[in-house]
């Protein structure tokens, strides 16, 4: 893929290094040309000079033909104003940006625009670190709306099926772990003793998925 970074931070510079590796097609944009020494040799990917709005800018990046592009400075507006510059006017396929204030990510993401929230995020997961949960929150998808959780089947559930675990748009179950192997369950699997069940689960639906595994 052909992505395109703006922003050469520790962000930036760290997710421009990990596609690169990756062997992704990455050029970094920043308007400081000593921030693309954060990058080091090991980096297999260009980089231009210039401000990530700038339509030069993108262009010398190879926008036109890029398959993605990520949105990481420093600033909520600027990195607002480049994602919408890439989604609308260049229509590069997948656009996200990095916004800190978690209420300007929730309207740009009703606006449709893919956002990342440090601070939504990591209050999220302090909040779950401080509180007693019995369920292993293993990652947050979005701004923490739905919870990736892992949880050690009780005894009490040997026997059931996968499926009784499901709620309708609460609650989904995406994997067991058996004996160190991990799969993907049919509907009519059944829970034996020492599964990791893995699950998808609304953050508001933690509650009834603890009644349900007791």
């Amino acid at each position: 893929m052909k992505i395109i970074i703006i922003g050469c931070g520790r962000v930036g510079s760290g997710l421009a290094k990990m596609l690169s590796n990756r062997d992704h097609q990455v050029t970094v944009i920043d308007s400081d040309p000593v921030a693309f020494e954060r990058l080091g040799k090991g980096y297999k990917g260009k980089s231009v000079v210039g401000i990530g709005f700038d339509r030069q800018a993108l262009l010398d990046a190879g926008i036109e033909k890029a398959d993605a592009f990520a949105a990481v400075t420093a600033s909520d507006e600027a990195n607002a104003v480049a994602a919408r510059i890439a989604k609308n006017v260049f229509k590069v396929p997948r656009v996200a940006a990095r916004i800190y204030d978690p209420r300007k990510a929730d309207i740009y993401r009703r606006l449709g625009m893919q956002t990342i929230s440090p601070v939504a995020l990591g209050i999220s997961r302090m909040a779950e670190l401080l509180s007693f949960s019995n369920l292993a929150v293993s990652e947050s998808v979005g701004s923490g709306e739905v919870k990736m959780v892992d949880i050690e089947i009780p005894s009490m559930l040997k026997g059931h099926r996968t499926s009784e675990l499901n709620i309708p748009g609460e609650v989904q179950v995406t994997a067991v772990t058996r004996n160190g192997k991990t799969f993907l369950p049919l509907g009519g699997a059944a829970f034996e003793e020492g599964d990791i069940v893995h699950l998808a689960v609304l953050a508001t639906s933690q509650d009834r998925l603890k009644d349900l595994v007791g």
